[in-house]
Order: structure tokens, then C-alpha cells, then sequence
């Protein structure tokens, strides 16, 4: 009789040993799927990397499945034709004018309506994301500035 009863104390033992494993290992291939994918992810980065090396014009990359510019730092491109067309205009207006110059004024120089905040934001982050990469200078004032 012990027998049969360390028998079914052994079988329940193995039988939620099962349950674990099968757990674990369901755990790791989810992790192991998911490393599949950064690495695919990390290749094309790759890729377009390299590709945006030789190239001298911005080429769209892919975040999130959607088509960005790419604003090549300053010290890296040759001339300001790296920059896309939208840029070169914000660009061009800012280096026209006699001083520092808001977001509003370039706006409206771009025919934006000035007169909405929410119009000028994605021009203020434009410029913004000039002056990180070092084609103007964003003062202490939130005004903008040519590099010379």
C-alpha cells in the first residue's frame, strides 16, 4: 500500500513539475520571439545607416512603420542641401533677418497663421530640432539665430 501511495505522491510531484516547465519554457520562447524581433529591428537600422552614409540628401527612414526625415548634424553634411526643402526655407529666413528672430515671425514669413498657437508648434519644433543638430542657435529667449 506505501507503494502505491508514494507512487501517487511521486506522480503529482512530476505532474506540477510539468505544469512548470511548460510555463518556463512558454515564458522563454516569448522572450526569445521577442529578441527575433529586436534584432530585425536593430538590421535594418543598420542598413539604413549605412545607406544615409553615402547619401547626401536626407532619405526617409522608418520609425514605427512611419516615413521621418532625417536632419543630418551640421559638422556632418557638406552644405545646407542635405537639409529637405522645408528646412532650407526656415533656414533661409532666419539667416535674412537682422536679428534674432520667434517662431511667429518665421511663421508668418511661411504663411502660417500666426494668430494659433497650436499652427506654430510643429515649426517650433522645426527649428528646435535645427538648432540640436547645430544649423541655428536657439537663445536663452526662445529666439532663434543664424550659425555663422
Amino acid at each position: 500500500m506505501q507503494e502505491r501511495q508514494w507512487i501517487t505522491a511521486r506522480r503529482s510531484e512530476l505532474d506540477a513539475l510539468v505544469e512548470e516547465l511548460a510555463k518556463r519554457l512558454q515564458e522563454v520562447q516569448a522572450e526569445r520571439d521577442e529578441l527575433a524581433i529586436a534584432e530585425r529591428v536593430l538590421n535594418r537600422l543598420a542598413e539604413q545607416a549605412r545607406a544615409d552614409a553615402g547619401a547626401v540628401a536626407p532619405a526617409p527612414a522608418q520609425v514605427a512603420g512611419r516615413a521621418v526625415l532625417l536632419i543630418p548634424h551640421r559638422s556632418d553634411a557638406a552644405d545646407e542641401g542635405a537639409l529637405p526643402g522645408d528646412y532650407r526655407k526656415i533656414l533661409a529666413i532666419v539667416r535674412e533677418a537682422d536679428g534674432p528672430v520667434q517662431v511667429r515671425a518665421v511663421g508668418e514669413r511661411l504663411g502660417l497663421d500666426a494668430s494659433v498657437r497650436g499652427k506654430l508648434e510643429p515649426l517650433r519644433a522645426k527649428m528646435t530640432k535645427l538648432a540640436d543638430r547645430g544649423w541655428l542657435h536657439k537663445r536663452g529667449d526662445g529666439r532663434f539665430t543664424a550659425r555663422p
